[in-house]
């Protein structure tokens, strides 16, 4: 097989017309840039909001596809959806600088804590998905799983005050919901019972309700589970049927103790 056969094959073996590896790039820069222009005190708003506007415009171009659809008008829509999303973000950062004892400052929140950053790439990425966007807000959260461990489904709604502490292995479904002042410490799954395509568009994952704590390693799984307000679940927990409030569950390890031999 000569060089001029390989590449025709390799050419034919390119069927998708709209996979275009620079969306991937041009979304985590956007990304970046949309983070900083919101929380970087030295960064102008005005100038930079006018840049992201530009930069929107490309990533339209690559993922909106089907041209009946007005992607381009989304930017204008999104941009007033900000400053109540900034409240979040704050009453978000106030939660983890309240419930954990190491942290120092309000600014060592937003520098230092992975949890905080992919929750915030959430609530950016969430509101396009509202839109009826899809592909660039999962690749928004793709680009804070792959940053700090975290994987939040641009689909889940999520509400205010959420604390993620350490935050590596957590994983939120799509059809995740979380009410207000909701604790999660590392390792916690938020999951469907099982996976199948025909589920698409039904509730597979749970809900919890208002000022839960979730330990770590915990699993919570089903569309129909629902956590009970003010209940606590324990680290490495396997839930699959509701609670009700005020509940407390806890996994309870087997201990054997060694006996010394002579």
């Amino acid at each position: 097989m000569n060089k001029n056969d390989i590449i025709a094959q390799i050419q034919n073996q390119k069927q998708h017309p709209h996979l275009k590896f620079r969306l991937k790039t041009a979304t985590e820069n956007f990304t970046k840039k949309l983070f900083h222009t919101l929380f970087d005190a030295e960064i102008p708003v005005e100038k930079n909001l006018e840049e992201l506007e530009k930069d929107f415009e490309e990533l339209v171009d690559l993922a909106c596809w089907e041209h009946d659809k007005p992607c381009s008008k989304l930017w204008q829509n999104y941009i007033t959806k900000l400053p109540e999303l900034l409240c979040k973000l704050t009453k978000d950062a106030e939660a983890i600088h309240t419930n954990d004892p190491a942290s120092n400052s309000i600014e060592e929140v937003y520098l230092c804590y992975p949890g905080f950053f992919a929750v915030a790439i959430y609530r950016f990425a969430h509101e396009f998905y509202n839109f009826g966007f899809p592909l660039v807000p999962r690749l928004m959260t793709e680009y804070a799983h792959r940053l700090t461990g975290v994987d939040i489904h641009p689909g889940a709604k999520i509400g205010t005050s959420f604390f993620i502490d350490h935050a590596t292995g957590i994983v939120i479904g799509e059809t995740a919901i979380i009410k207000n002042e909701v604790k999660i410490y590392q390792g916690v799954t938020l999951g469907a019972l099982y996976v199948e395509k025909d589920l698409k568009n039904t509730k597979r994952h749970p809900t919890v309700e208002d000022r839960v704590t979730i330990y770590a390693n915990a699993t919570i799984l089903g569309g129909e589970t629902t956590v009970g307000e003010n209940s606590i679940i324990g680290g490495n927990v396997w839930l699959t049927a509701s609670i009700p409030e005020n509940s407390i569950v806890t996994h309870s390890p087997e201990i054997k103790i060694r006996q010394n031999h002579e």
